[in-house]
């Protein structure tokens, strides 16, 4: 347990509530709250029991004026999320009512904390790891319930149990070695090296297992950037509208009426999905939506998807196939769109293109808008959608699993070349100091605070 002084901050979101929550954090926690409380028949915190709750008021001291009727909890320390004394006062919900008893708070001692250090203080306490710690602000922002299943799975220490296995195995072969290199046997280095490599090539396995999981645990956690392209008019906002469901994008027969970028969000079979809608790309004089073609361009190379639009009631024509030469080689869905109509476009007029990724569809009357979900479920996971495999959602976590890797195959090919132990010894170490970067065990301390500081206030 470190020491710290006592921190205290608003752990809900200001504005007009039933409550708000102040929650207050330290070794002096139940003492600074204590002295402006005032409970029911004079009664005080100073024999309330863990786990209790109270009701009373807070009051300001100096004028000696109740602030607000109050019910105050505390949760001895370590059995609480900081690990410290940790107390907090339930007060009536609206700005005012929280940030007068809030003020009255840092007035007996306490200071305001910084954001996420409530979550650090439980990381530096040793109550959670570094993984489980990013866990909680992953909940937080969680936008479908996949997200929040896989964030939730993280903060019990899915993935701490993963990287605690790795670093144990890597620690008992750089036991081995270093036994080995002090106690020489003959032959014992050369039969050494032989079962190192044997074990080596099982980790590296299972480190190539957790990464094969990011890339489908990234779109899980962060969401997928899918961007809806073509030419102008073929019907990119009407799509947007009816994934939405709403009328969020402004339809007309009038070329060039989306003239900036709209984004919005959806959620498909869990998989968090910003959609955004771009300017229909042309040659124009117009300086306006010359500046929302360029933006269109841009969003094209930033995507994780791009769905192109065609207007399926007109031939393909030179605007068309320009586009479909600049996205060929990203991800792509292409749709038919106006599918109602009679088509003068089919799959074989676009060979150059996988055909099990060009659906028909009409985004006015909405047909075909399944078969697109289905389409994105298959190109990002292989059909199904679920958190069971997928343990690394994080991108630090994915670099220092890449570092490891490197470290790993870089101990093996000194194990094969030399049969010298122990210079692969000196990657091994590498390998387990980058695994440890996960759950905080061999972060820098500059690391850790940038993480936190990205976390909310209250938090």
């Amino acid at each position: 347990m470190k020491e710290f002084d006592t921190i205290a901050a608003v752990a809900t979101s200001l504005g007009e509530s039933g409550i708000s929550i102040i929650r207050v954090s330290g070794k002096n926690a139940l003492k600074v709250v204590n002295s402006i409380f005032k409970g029911k028949n004079g009664r005080t915190l100073e024999d309330i029991k863990t786990y209790t709750m109270r009701y009373g008021y807070i009051i300001d001291k100096e004028k000696n004026e109740i602030i607000d009727e109050v019910i105050v909890s505390f949760m001895k320390g370590p059995k609480s999320f900081t690990a410290e004394d940790t107390v907090e006062i339930n007060c009536h919900g609206g700005i005012i009512s929280t940030n007068k008893v809030l003020e009255e708070v840092i007035k007996a001692g306490a200071r305001i904390a910084e954001p996420g250090e409530f979550t650090k203080r439980a990381f530096l306490n040793g109550r959670i790891d570094l993984s489980q710690a990013e866990a909680v602000i992953d909940i937080i922002r969680a936008k479908t319930e996949l997200s929040m299943k896989s964030a939730l799975a993280q903060s019990e220490g899915r993935i701490s149990r993963e990287i605690k296995s790795l670093r144990e195995k890597l620690l008992g072969i750089i036991a081995h070695i270093e036994a080995t290199v002090d106690f020489p046997e003959e032959d014992l280095e050369e039969t050494t090296a032989h079962i190192i490599e044997k074990q080596l090539k099982d980790i590296i396995e299972e480190v190539e297992n957790l990464l094969n999981s990011a890339n489908e645990g990234k779109i899980i956690r962060e969401g997928l950037n899918a961007v809806i392209v073509g030419k102008p008019n073929v019907g990119k906002s009407s799509l947007l509208n009816a994934l939405l469901m709403e009328k969020r994008a402004i339809v007309t027969d009038i070329p060039g009426t989306t003239r900036d970028i709209i984004e919005e969000f959806i959620n498909i079979n869990g998989i968090p999905v910003k959609i955004i809608d771009t300017a229909g790309i042309r040659e124009t004089d117009d300086i306006v939506e010359k500046i929302g073609v360029e933006k269109s361009r841009e969003k094209i190379n930033e995507a994780d998807l791009i769905i192109l639009m065609l207007d399926a009631s007109k031939n393909l024509d030179k605007e068309d196939i320009e586009i479909i030469d600049y996205i060929k080689d990203k991800k792509y869905v292409v749709l038919l769109n106006k599918s109602d109509l009679e088509n003068k476009i089919n799959k074989k007029d676009i060979k150059e293109l996988n055909s099990e990724y060009v659906i028909e569809i009409s985004a006015k009357t909405g047909e075909g808008i399944e078969n697109l979900k289905e389409a994105i479920k298959h190109l990002f996971f292989k059909g199904e959608i679920t958190t069971k495999d997928t343990l690394i959602t994080n991108t630090r976590h994915k670099e220092s699993l890449l570092r490891a890797k490197e470290s790993l195959n870089a101990g093996l090919l000194a194990l094969n070349n030399t049969m010298a132990i122990d210079l692969a010894s000196i990657d091994l170490k590498q390998a387990f100091a980058s695994l440890g970067e996960i759950t905080g065990e061999t972060l820098e301390e500059d690391i850790i605070d940038k993480i936190f500081s990205e976390f909310c206030i209250g938090k």
